[in-house]
């Protein structure tokens, strides 16, 4: 096959294998955004699910939805240890801009980007050196004593206030877009939730839409613990086979090319129905396939290749942020599982290298903070990264 027509190559497909089969998520937004903007209550979202399930596409799918309805909307990424005020000022910016182009009161829009610089010069240190200190790109005096405090919570809660209200006079809304969320610092996860409270309690025309691993509802529990109150939390996991196989199908008849049932189900199991294998086992095996249609051996003799792709830019890209110890602990837990992607009790990884559980908590607790496992439950601990298990068994004897 054409690898110039190649349809899972990155940016190639019109609707990519990671909105395959969430139709449910889009359509519930769609509602979130209709309430939203006739004015009645309505929790934020929160989606979450492991490594290669495609929450950050679907997120930008809702972003995109959010903008086509006319509202004003901004995406930030956490990062580990990064404040939280200077990117979510970025991407608020970007939102009242998306409003100014309706406003008919340059001057009301003004009043909000003062009051949105105000807010972002608070990320600046107050000893930094003028050299040194970060000016946000807007182009108005910032406002006195509005959501210029220092504390994040007060300064966000004044903020969205504000932003939502704007939205309102051209009978719009925001969308807030924020992924990784657990790796906001916990000052900022409590300042987000009080803000979520107040949105939630005045019926502001503001949403919050995060994204995040499976152990994101019990950080934001931990924050506040009326979250559970704030937010619709939305499980993404991978793909059923009727849905795996439309993800192939699609961008394949796109093409007017073909591919034959058994090849379609090899796929799904060699990817587990996980979309971002999907599409890497797609890619390999459109390359490999040298006339139409695309068979069960053009996927066995693409594997080893998908395979060698993954382990470099998916698996090994994380395995490598890990420290030795950090690496003994992540062994351990695949070979407890046998490389499935199951969770295992954190006293049996103890057993397993025959140390005590307490010390292995400061390599548990790194290994959470880097995103490579979360705390499925209670004394139990997982890959936040699909199949991450067996590719750790093959490489044992490295």
């Amino acid at each position: 096959m054409d690898p110039v027509r190649n349809p899972f190559a990155p940016g190639a497909g019109q609707r990519p294998p990671e909105l395959a089969g969430r139709e449910r998520e889009l359509e519930a937004f769609e509602v979130v955004l209709e309430r939203v903007a006739r004015g009645r209550p309505e929790r934020s979202l929160v989606l979450t699910g492991l490594r290669g399930v495609g929450k950050t596409v679907l997120l930008g799918e809702l972003r995109s939805m959010a903008v086509r309805r006319g509202w004003g909307a901004g995406k930030v990424e956490a990062r580990p240890d990064a404040e939280l005020r200077r990117p979510l000022s970025a991407a608020l910016h970007r939102a009242i801009r998306d409003l100014a182009v309706k406003h008919r009161a340059p001057d009301r829009v003004d009043e909000v980007l003062a009051v949105l610089k105000a807010f972002a010069l608070k990320a600046n240190r107050p000893d930094a050196k003028m050299r040194d200190r970060w000016q946000p790109g807007i182009d108005v005096p910032p406002a006195q004593g509005r959501a210029d405090s220092g504390d994040i919570e007060i300064d966000l809660v004044e903020l969205f206030s504000d932003v939502a209200e704007l939205a309102a006079d051209v009978g719009t809304g925001v969308a807030l877009l924020i992924d990784e969320i657990q790796d906001l610092v916990p000052e900022d996860v409590s300042a987000l939730c009080a803000a979520c409270h107040e949105l939630s309690q005045s019926g502001t025309p503001l949403v919050v839409v995060g994204a995040g691993l499976p152990h994101v509802p019990a950080v934001l529990s931990a924050s506040k613990s009326y979250s559970e109150r704030l937010f619709r939390y939305t499980r993404i996991d991978r793909l059923s086979r009727s849905d795996a196989d439309r993800a192939v199908l699609a961008p394949v008849e796109r093409e007017e090319a073909e591919i034959a049932p058994h090849a379609l189900e090899a796929l799904f199991t060699a990817s587990g129905g996980y979309p971002y294998f999907i599409q890497a086992y797609g890619k390999a095996a459109w390359d490999a396939a040298p006339s139409n249609p695309i068979t069960e051996e053009d996927v066995r003799v693409a594997a080893p290749e998908a395979e060698a792709e993954l382990a470099v830019g998916f698996f090994g890209s994380r395995y490598e942020r890990a420290t030795p110890a950090e690496r003994e602990y992540l062994r351990a837990m695949a070979e407890l599982t046998q490389g499935r992607d199951e969770s295992a009790g954190t006293s049996d990884v103890a057993v397993f290298l025959g140390r005590k559980p307490s010390s292995l908590s400061p390599a548990r607790d790194s290994l959470m903070k880097k995103g490579l496992v979360y705390s499925a439950e209670r004394g139990h601990i997982a890959f936040t990264v699909p199949h991450f298990g067996n590719y750790l068994l093959g490489r044992l004897d490295d």
